[in-house]
């Protein structure tokens, strides 16, 4: 897979302090997680698929469709990752606005210490940048560019462009070892929605142009782009049955309900845990070690955690603190040798795509829903409005007649 490419509503607002603290936190233990397991590639694997990374915005506690998760994913990531780029290998360059302009040197300071192309590494960033925003005229404009780096001098590139027009924003990924030209389709093809007629000076049919402007210009032009995956997220607020799959939703409630994974002795160090905390940990591990086409519906990750605006549900933060420490604890002691607990959260995606196989969903979305909110003060719910209050009883007044 080369990248991708997602559509999503344009979305304003801020992310809460309560919420932006744990999305760093449960943010840098997965990623952390991903390159224990497997590699610092691995992770800048994952960055460059849409529909993962929507995923892991979900996890994390944003609305699950909104424009809002890249910035929000991307900044708690960077600070949680960079606090500890040494140890990880892995560095996050730019972000939002004046601070996507400051890639190019936190690229050069990095390569100073580590012995990578600095010069190189920042050709690549401006070229990403002008390929999205110039060389491919589809009237998003960028704010966003995010430079992902490893020590191995591997990289992915995460931005977002918008048009105030359509309400929409763009998301583009990058991915370093599938970009065999920057000048025509680096990316597979394009998808979205069809605006009309664009100027496309990365495909392969406009070649004689390309040649023509380099012969007036006289300067190499540099373009892009088309990609493998697509996401395009409706403009729909709430979580609908047509954004989930419902048998593999159905599967992690199951094992959650049932705690049928306790029948696996290496899931036995789980014991304990509530049937809350273990559906979001199940969510968690799949975000882990699932593999790419597990994440075709990203709503569906969104019932770990809930949303911050409230959908599919307030987001339950004691169950959100629970999984930080579990994952954090599991880490820790991965490296000191103990990697039964570590082993046990990866079992539980494998528990669940087992048990899907065969699996009947008997569940309502609305319901499930319902539920989740009906409940949500018990978890200390919260959302951008406040906490969730337990419901008040209601008195019956006994009539006389």
């Amino acid at each position: 897979m080369r990248g991708g490419q997602a559509d999503l509503p344009l979305h304003y607002g801020h992310v809460p302090k309560w919420l932006a603290q744990r999305m760093s936190l449960l943010g840098g233990a997965i990623a952390e997680a991903i390159v224990v397991e497997y590699g610092r590639d691995m992770f800048l694997r994952k960055l460059s698929d849409p529909c993962w990374f929507q995923s892991l915005g979900c996890v994390l506690g944003m609305d699950w469709h909104s424009s809002g998760i890249t910035t929000s994913v991307m900044g708690a990531l960077k600070a949680s990752i960079n606090k500890r780029a040494q140890e990880l290998g892995i560095y996050i360059c730019g972000g939002r606005g004046k601070h996507s302009l400051k890639t190019p040197d936190e690229l050069l300071r990095i390569a100073s210490a580590t012995g990578l192309d600095g010069t190189k590494l920042v050709q690549h960033s401006k070229l990403a940048a002008k390929v999205d925003n110039t060389a491919i005229q589809d009237g998003f404009q960028l704010y966003l560019h995010s430079f992902v780096l490893s020590i191995d001098g591997s990289w992915a590139i995460v931005q977002q462009g918008m048009n105030t027009e359509t309400r929409l924003a763009r998301r583009y990924h990058w991915h370093a070892p599938q970009v065999h030209s920057f000048i025509e389709e680096p990316h597979t093809f394009i998808y979205g929605d069809n605006q009309g007629q664009i100027l496309n000076l990365t495909d392969r049919n406009a070649a004689l142009t390309r040649e023509a402007i380099l012969a007036i210009t006289k300067e190499r032009p540099n373009y892009i782009l088309q990609e493998a995956r697509k996401i395009i997220m409706p403009s729909h607020h709430d979580v609908r049955k047509e954004d989930v799959n419902l048998k593999r939703l159905g599967t992690v409630l199951a094992l959650a309900e049932e705690q049928a994974v306790q029948t696996m002795e290496e899931l036995l160090l789980l014991e304990g845990l509530g049937p809350r905390t273990l559906q979001s940990l199940t969510l968690i591990s799949e975000i882990i070690h699932g593999t790419a086409s597990r994440f075709e519906d990203p709503a569906r990750f969104s019932f770990a955690h809930g949303g911050k605006d409230g959908h599919p549900f307030p987001v339950p933060t004691k169950i959100y603190d629970e999984s930080i420490a579990i994952l954090q604890q599991a880490l820790e002691k991965a490296k000191i040798g103990f990697k039964a607990r570590s082993e046990a959260i990866k079992n539980l995606s494998k528990v669940a795509l087992q048990k899907e196989k065969d699996f009947i969903p008997n569940h309502q979305l609305d319901q499930l829903v319902a539920k989740e909110k009906a409940v949500s003060w018990q978890y200390d719910g919260r959302t951008v409005y406040g906490r969730e209050q337990k419901p008040k009883q209601t008195k019956i007044q006994l009539s006389l007649f």
